[in-house]
């Protein structure tokens, strides 16, 4: 009787251990979730090895925009953009957050003047209105940025954003100088079908095919090239072995103007430029805005932990006009430090 109620034991031990083995290869079924509404993600703590998708809102979602990929709980995710970047943002569908370009790319400035410098920090740089100040200044390299501007009477504050870029560089042998314009047009109303951006090369417009990816080549200038990222409003400026900057033309909306207070009109929607940089075989003694923050032993003076750390000392960064290299810090023409290093 004892052997019997033994194997009897182990006969139960067998079915349950049977059971739950079946259990746990069982599928587990997800309980339908109800859609989520995106959150904006802290720029300071991005997702390691996260998956983006880039979001483009059009004038016909009113901003938000329902993807198709899902949360890791199951929901669908409806994106709206973070109030910092409203025009194009990324999302993390996994935790259904966003993001603005400007949180992962060194060397942007983008909206209310927001840059990251090379040394991947943000700070934000104001300048003045209808001003234009050194961004990038290096011996063979010049970056001037015009500023457009917006005063609220009612709050009394002025805000400021890149309307256009002036880049003076070398020719070959350092015998020649070129001067390259990268602008937002002007526009009372926004048209998200229409160019507005304006580039002019050695004084020649630069006319590219209104076609994602077409490609101009410059016959005048060797290595230097345009090209669309989109129909209208996005291109690449690349000169090889130089730079590559990436430029967007966006507006300021009536809600952008409600939301953060800009006191915009109804003749003006602010057109400006979010820009990214890309340099090659900038000198250790690179300074301005922004390309002081490419200095390998740079060390910003910025409190990065603020809400809104900014950059002071505009006087020494403003220029007489766009094309003026004549900024306190400039080193444009000046022998070169040893060149060692790109962004």
């Amino acid at each position: 009787m004892a052997t019997r109620g033994g194997v009897a034991a182990v006969l139960v031990v067998l079915a349950l251990a049977m059971a739950a083995a079946s259990a746990a290869v069982t599928p587990w079924k997800m309980t339908p979730q109800p859609p989520k509404q995106s959150t904006p993600g802290d720029p300071k703590k991005l997702p390691p090895g996260a998956k983006y998708i880039t979001v483009t809102p059009s004038r016909f979602h009113n901003r938000n925009y329902e993807i198709t990929c899902r949360t890791d709980w199951g929901a669908s995710c409806l994106i709206k953009c973070p109030a910092r970047c409203p025009n194009k943002c990324l999302a993390y569908c996994a935790y259904c957050l966003t993001f603005c370009l400007c949180d992962f790319i060194p060397g942007t400035s983008c909206g209310d003047p927001r840059f990251t410098g090379g040394d991947g920090n943000t700070f934000y740089f104001h300048g003045k209105k209808d001003e234009s100040f050194c961004l990038v200044s290096d011996p063979a390299l010049h970056v001037n940025a015009r500023f457009v501007g917006n005063h609220n009477a009612e709050s009394g504050r002025d805000f400021t954003w890149v309307q256009a870029l002036g880049v003076t560089f070398a020719g070959n042998n350092n015998n020649h100088q070129h001067r390259l314009y990268i602008g937002a047009r002007k526009a009372v109303e926004w048209d998200e079908d229409e160019d507005h951006v304006a580039i002019v090369l050695d004084g020649e417009p630069v006319e590219v095919e209104a076609a994602k990816n077409a490609r101009w080549t410059s016959a005048a200038v060797p290595g230097f090239s345009v090209t669309r990222t989109d129909v209208a409003n996005a291109v690449v400026v690349d000169l090889n072995g130089v730079f590559a900057i990436t430029a967007n033309a966006v507006p300021i909306t009536d809600e952008d103007s409600r939301v953060h207070s800009y006191g915009k009109t109804r003749n003006d929607t602010l057109v400006h430029l979010d820009v990214g940089y890309k340099f090659h075989g900038l000198t250790k003694d690179v300074d301005g805005v922004l390309g002081q923050t490419y200095r390998p032993d740079y060390v910003t003076k910025v409190d990065v932990t603020a809400n809104m750390p900014v950059m002071g000392g505009a006087d020494k960064y403003s220029s007489s006009g766009l094309f003026a290299t004549d900024c306190a810090v400039s080193r444009f023409a000046r022998a070169p430090v040893v060149t060692a290093f790109a962004s």
